[in-house]
């Protein structure tokens, strides 16, 4: 809400910030907010038509936000067994159902039991609300915010001459700028592609590969959640079951036939631009048919080629593609294999989730400065992703240098030196140990609580990206850096760190991740931040279950982080560090508070009490744990 609007009243029915604890979990319906806007609208209380408004698209886009994720992790929790009988799969639809309610009623309150009528959903399809708004900030003499609702509006109307009008004007107005005229409703995969292609036929390829890359993240992000959407009553034109007897068996047909009728719609939708009737011919393949030409441009045939076989999976047999395709495999010298689409989820929840996990994580990164680089669609996994600048320059030296002065060789490893390869020489110290260096006056307090405040950071972003419901614990952290022993580098062959997965015990030959001790199975999550790059080797690797085939490689920097769920989904390892020092901070989370790090409790008082001016207390002591 912007900051010249007048506060809230605490009888106001508006509460525009919704929490998402059970037992604070308002949210006011949006069809009540409307209702209010456009009464104050007529009583020519623009102040107020603002304030409602903008609550009643804010509900809006969080009950649509709800019940995407909630019918996703019901049907996650509650999956169709490969072979079921009748009971069984009523049984797990009742299940869902509940759990779906559950889930709504614990994040909106009572919202999850308002009927919202079909004309009021109209209009916000229709991006009405937007109308009221650019007329309410026009009163207010606001005309940035007013260009920007009139924009947003008209991108859906292009047929409202009087919209169209008042656009030209605003554009003649003081103090109005072009980047005012932005579309608040945009669709992010549209937008990403309608800007890659303006650059692709400027002929700046690598600007429009990444824009390119994005739009089909994007898509695929929100093919997931237009599916899961139909995932809810759906409406039976021409049927009235409180009128005729049908079966039960009758019933579950009739309503799964429309919810795949609505999932095949969303193809249409995800191609169609606000305004238009008509989708764009070959929306998604476009994708593939744009970045083969454009890799091929940068001379990285290998990435044509696999964009050029997945564009022949929707287009089998097209001459032009396929000529392209005979010759990046002349040129490579070997075939190629199309990516991976998974675009009809009917086969099975199985094939759903499994595409699912891939695409609709991405939540908030919390900081302004940090930037995702890749996600898991291209780290080619599930719950993983790559992300840059989660600290600074400075605070990677300020690390740096406080891990020079507290790392101790075997802390954190039961004393061995070297717990991984006899080739390296391993260092670490936890996040206590630090601030008790920092008490002692032997490190900067400064860069001891740097090391506790980026460590939370990292917690928050990992527990924002992966959208998790509940809490994110710390299990271990661990400042740690691992050092090559000059003159046990030549013909190394083995790694650093061993292939493994950090809540369950890999079992490469049985192709299966065993989650039991020792393994730390309470560990959901897990993030590496690293503080350098100047080293050779090092890379941190992804692999298949059996330990040995790569499927995704990350070379450390200052700032660069990588985050991924802590299972066998994840097997991983890092290659040998030949030359140099390579340090980082490795974080474990998890789900369960009961296994929250005893250590991290103890730093939460050391920082409490800092924070307070109190003094220090005696006998701290520190109580390493393996890494893994």
């Amino acid at each position: 809400m912007d900051g010249n609007f007048s506060p809230v009243p605490i009888l106001s029915i508006v509460l525009l910030t919704v929490a998402l604890s059970p037992s604070t979990a308002v949210l006011e319906p949006y069809d009540l907010l409307y209702d209010n806007a456009v009464q104050a609208f007529y009583n020519n209380d623009y102040s107020d038509v603002v304030r409602f408004m903008e609550g009643a698209l804010s509900s809006y886009t969080e009950v649509r936000r709800t019940r995407v994720r909630c019918r996703l992790g019901c049907q996650d929790q509650h999956p169709f067994d490969a072979s079921f009988s009748d009971l069984v799969f009523f049984d797990v639809v009742l299940k869902r159902a509940a759990c779906m309610n559950k889930c709504i009623e614990e994040i909106l309150g009572s919202q999850s039991v308002h009927k919202v009528s079909e004309d009021v959903v109209q209009d916000f399809q229709r991006r009405i609300p937007y109308n009221y708004l650019q007329l309410a900030y026009q009163k207010l003499k606001q005309p940035d915010k007013a260009a920007a609702a009139a924009h947003t509006y008209f991108q859906a109307n292009p047929e409202h001459v009087e919209m169209g009008q008042n656009l030209e004007q605003y554009k003649d107005l003081q103090g109005v700028k072009e980047d005012h005229f932005v579309d608040r409703e945009a669709r992010p995969h549209q937008h990403s592609f309608t800007a890659a292609v303006r650059l692709y036929d400027k002929g700046d390829y690598e600007r429009a590969i990444a824009l390119f890359e994005e739009a089909l993240v994007e898509y695929y992000k929100a093919d997931v959640e237009c599916r899961a959407l139909c995932q809810w009553p759906q409406r039976f034109e021409g049927y009235d079951y409180l009128r005729y007897r049908y079966s039960l068996h009758e019933v579950i047909s009739d309503h799964f036939t429309q919810v795949l009728h609505c999932e095949h719609e969303c193809v249409r939708d995800l191609a169609t631009r606000p305004g238009r009737l008509s989708p764009m011919e070959n929306y998604l393949p476009l994708h593939y048919d744009y970045l083969q030409f454009a890799y091929f441009q940068g001379k990285l045939f290998t990435e044509a080629l696999q964009c050029a076989l997945t564009y022949l999976l929707f287009h089998e047999g097209e001459e032009f593609v396929t000529d392209n395709v005979d010759y990046y495999r002349e040129v490579l010298g070997h075939n190629g294999k199309p990516r991976e689409i998974s675009s009809d989820h009917h086969g099975g929840d199985v094939a759903f989730f499994k595409y699912c996990s891939v695409i609709c994580v991405g939540g908030p990164l919390v900081y302004d400065s940090v930037k995702l680089v890749q996600n898991s669609a291209a780290l080619n996994g599930t719950q993983r992703v790559l992300l840059d600048h989660v600290i600074s320059e400075e605070e990677c030296s300020d690390l740096r240098h406080l891990a020079h002065a507290v790392t101790m060789a075997g802390d954190g490893y039961r004393g061995r030196m070297s717990p991984h390869t006899p080739n390296e020489k391993f260092e670490g110290a936890t996040v206590l140990k630090t601030l008790q260096y920092g008490y002692e006056g032997r490190v900067p307090m400064r860069s001891a609580r740097l090391f506790y405040d980026i460590s939370e950071r990292a917690r928050r972003i990992i527990e924002s990206y992966f959208l998790l419901n509940s809490t994110l614990h710390f299990s271990y952290t661990h400042l740690v850096c691992r050092t090559a022993i000059t003159g046990q580098q030549d013909h190394r062959n083995d790694l650093s760190h061993p292939i493994h997965a950090d809540n369950c015990l890999l079992d490469p030959e049985a192709n299966e991740c065993w989650k039991e001790p020792p393994a730390y199975t309470y560990r959901d999550y897990s993030a590496l931040l690293y503080l350098n790059g100047d080293f050779e080797g090092g890379e941190f690797i992804f692999t298949e279950m059996d330990a040995k085939t790569v499927t995704a490689s990350v070379k450390p920097k200052c700032g660069r982080m990588v985050g991924f769920s802590s299972g066998g989904e994840n097997p991983h390892g890092v290659k040998a560090v030949t030359n140099g020092q390579r340090c980082a901070v490795a974080l474990w989370f998890t789900l369960d508070p009961l296994f929250r790090e005893l250590e991290r409790l103890q730093a939460d008082e050391v920082i409490q009490a800092l924070d307070t001016q109190s003094v220090w207390g005696q006998g701290l002591t520190i109580n390493p744990k393996d890494e893994l």
